[in-house]
């Protein structure tokens, strides 16, 4: 069993940043891919970006203003936010896949003012 545990949501001002964070913790895994995905209320769950060992992947909406990132050794993935817009708001999610199995962390809500 995965666990996967995100911090670093909050309240911000559009135009500003905050950086979001996504440990993933367990015995006898392999992690293939790292990402967050959003869902905003009454909408669908979306990717917003990804991170294997030798590329990414990111939403039109975010490129060129989020990075996503990765640091193996600790299996953590991180998603630096900038130019934050109310539109971004929303519950972030990490998920955390291997071959086999697929893990979804608990959601940090990320609130932007206008």
């Amino acid at each position: 069993q995965v666990q996967v545990v995100e911090s670093g949501g909050g309240l911000v001002q559009a135009g500003g940043s905050l950086r979001l964070s996504c440990a993933a913790s367990g015995s006898s895994y392999s992690v293939k891919v790292m990402g967050w995905y959003r869902q905003a209320p009454g909408e669908q769950r979306e990717l917003v970006a990804e991170i294997t060992t030798s590329s990414t992947i990111y939403a039109d909406s975010v490129k060129g203003r989020f990075t996503i990132s990765r640091d193996n050794a600790k299996n953590t993935v991180y998603l630096q936010m900038n130019s934050l817009k109310p539109e971004d708001q929303a519950v972030y999610y990490c998920n955390v896949r291997g071959w086999t199995w697929d893990s979804w962390g608990q959601g940090t809500q990320v609130t932007v003012s206008s």
